[in-house]
This record gives structure tokens, C-alpha cells and sequence, in this order.
């Protein structure tokens, strides 16, 4: 039995690619090149991926123009985040090992968040607190009309 065909005809067969055949997430702005998604991970309100919209492995797959056109939204996104949610720090990820399809990961970061120093990936370190991630989340409306206005320029 074969898997399913994939929506993109540079995918790999097997398995699909989730990029491709999903939005990834809550999709909150999109172009004809990328789009920005909120990904929805208890303990971590504004997480966002940038995801490039025809399936690509590498930054290197792209051409100048198209990986300015990348990180420029990648910086006016970590932007929006800093200005709204004023996190301690902002971590941006392009790693691609478990989904080869280009995309950034942009992950506002506390010193109370459950993992921090480490990344989002490692062992928790703390259990999250649940006042102050309702009180982040209550700036999240701001924050996705400002990444809006932000796109939008």
C-alpha cells in the first residue's frame, strides 16, 4: 500500500510532509511565499512559526531575495513578540531534523517558563504557572493584531 500523495509535488512520497498537507497551526498570516502560524504549546503564549510555503529543506534552497523575504519576517514577527509580550528573551530555531520543511521557530521566553535556561525541547525544569501565563495570554489579541499590522507594511 503507498501513503497518500502529498499536496506538494517536491514533498517526499513517504511519509507526507505535515507543512505541506497542513497549516502547521493556527494560521495567522500567509503570503504567496510564507506563512505565520501560532503554535498552541501550554507554558509558552505567542509561540509562532514561520513557515515557507513550498517545501524547501534548507535556507540555502532559496534564493537571496526569497531568504531575505524570510528573515525579514522572522525579525518583523521576534519584533511584534518583544513589543506586546515583553519576554525576557526570544529564541529563534531553524532546525528541521524531525520536519525537513523550511520553516523558524520563534518562541517567546521567561525566566519563570517551564524549561528556561534550556530550550523548549529539553526536560522541564519547573511546572508552569498557571496565573502568569493566563495574565501573557490576555496580551495575545494585541499581539496578533500588531504582527498583522507588522506583516502588512
Amino acid at each position: 500500500m503507498t501513503a497518500p500523495a502529498s499536496a506538494c509535488p517536491a514533498c517526499p512520497p513517504s511519509p507526507p510532509c505535515p507543512l505541506c498537507s497542513s497549516a502547521g497551526g493556527t494560521l495567522l498570516w500567509r503570503n504567496d511565499a510564507l506563512r505565520v502560524i501560532e503554535v498552541d504549546m501550554p507554558g509558552y503564549p505567542g509561540y509562532l512559526r514561520v513557515i515557507w510555503n513550498q517545501h524547501r529543506a534548507e535556507m540555502s534552497d532559496l534564493s537571496e531575495a526569497e531568504r531575505a523575504q524570510l528573515m525579514d519576517t522572522v525579525m518583523r514577527a521576534e519584533r511584534v513578540l518583544r513589543d506586546t509580550l515583553a519576554p525576557d528573551k526570544v529564541n529563534l530555531a531553524a532546525l528541521g531534523n524531525m520536519v525537513p520543511h523550511l520553516h523558524w521557530h520563534i518562541i517567546p521566553r521567561w525566566r519563570d517558563d517551564p524549561h528556561f535556561p534550556d530550550a523548549i525541547w529539553a526536560a522541564p525544569q519547573r511546572a508552569a504557572d498557571p496565573q502568569q501565563e493566563a495574565a501573557r495570554r490576555g496580551k495575545l489579541a494585541a499581539c496578533r493584531q500588531a504582527l498583522l499590522t507588522a506583516l502588512s507594511r
